[in-house]
């Protein structure tokens, strides 16, 4: 039971000081503010994380494994419902797309890109994890556009790791401005224009079809 309550009480550190992160960025979130907040000790605080980078370390971690559960179910029901890697992708971006839309209020923003701007108030080791979490995002997208490639020849010569990052670009992209602009359609109407882009380039032209 103590376990239990101490892993509510990190998660509920965790969920505050992202919150805040994503409002005014890590610099001006205070340690007293999210004890406050979480209402817990100084003590309390230090027995999850032993200090700031710590804290940034912990939020890069959950933000990973919370995004990478996100695109595993939306890719892999866009691949359920078509075999071939290429319709299956594209149904995997409307299914993000529409997952995007959906979401009450405006998307929160992404820790990532928070971090890059304030990257000097980190230590190596959450730089490094930072620049990890965007080469995972390359492998990724990556391993599903050479999949597709294999069956399916692009239009114009394409370097599908370069196609990759174009993905990752377009949906932090998308939510930078989305949040920018306070209009949450923007990221999945952008979603969709790749969905089209990707459509046009693997997808033979419609007289050879028959």
């Amino acid at each position: 039971m103590m376990r239990g309550r101490g892993e509510a009480t990190r998660e509920r550190i965790l969920a505050i000081a992202e919150s805040a992160v994503l409002a005014k960025g890590f610099g001006a979130t205070s340690i007293e503010e999210l004890i406050a907040e979480a209402g817990i000790t100084k003590s309390g605080f230090f027995y999850h994380f032993h200090d700031k980078n710590a804290l940034a370390r912990a939020l890069l971690e959950r933000y990973m494994e919370r995004e990478d559960v996100l695109l595993d179910d939306v890719f892999a029901r866009g691949r359920e419902l078509a075999g071939d890697p290429l319709h299956g992708f594209l149904a995997g971006l409307k299914l993000l797309a529409e997952t995007m839309s959906d979401l009450p209020g405006d998307y929160p923003g992404c820790l990532v890109a928070t971090y890059c701007y304030q990257e000097r108030l980190f230590d190596r080791g959450v730089r490094e994890l930072n620049r990890r979490i965007v080469l995972h995002w390359r492998a990724r997208f990556s391993a599903i556009l050479a999949e597709i490639a294999e069956h399916h020849a692009p239009r114009e010569p394409v370097d599908t790791q370069a196609l990759a990052d174009m993905v990752s670009t377009i949906i932090e992209g998308g939510l930078v401005l989305g949040r920018a602009t306070r209009d949450p359609q923007l990221l999945p109407t952008q979603l969709m224009l790749l969905r089209h882009y990707v459509q046009l380039l693997f997808e033979p032209p419609a007289e050879t079809l028959h």
